[in-house]
């Protein structure tokens, strides 16, 4: 069982690998970033990926949770519409606390 949890020396270098590989991904991103004039419909549609990825990764578990969580992420949607994402975060949380004290 102690060798399972060892570090050994082809581990640690690929571990160090990976990090290192990750890290120049993303350094030659920003790199690009900066030499490169983004405009139009590529503009238009990087401005959209952060909404996009949140709704992606949040619809699917406040569906799939129960009713509570499905009203207030709907409350929280249409709180931002109108106010801000401070207000509209406490405004879903609100909800969802209060229909969690509902017995159904």
């Amino acid at each position: 069982m102690d060798d399972l949890f060892s570090l050994q020396g082809a581990t640690v270098i690929t571990i160090l690998g990976m990090a290192l590989v990750t890290w120049m991904c993303r350094m030659t991103g920003y790199a690009l970033a900066r030499r490169v004039a983004i405009t139009g419909r590529a503009k238009a549609a990087l401005e959209a990926m952060p909404p996009a990825i949140l709704t992606a990764i949040i619809a699917p578990m406040a569906f799939s949770e129960g009713l509570p969580e499905a009203v207030a992420a709907a409350v929280t949607v249409l709180t931002a519409l109108r106010l801000p994402t401070l207000v509209a975060v406490a405004a879903g949380v609100a909800t969802v606390v209060l229909m969690r004290q509902i017995p159904f």
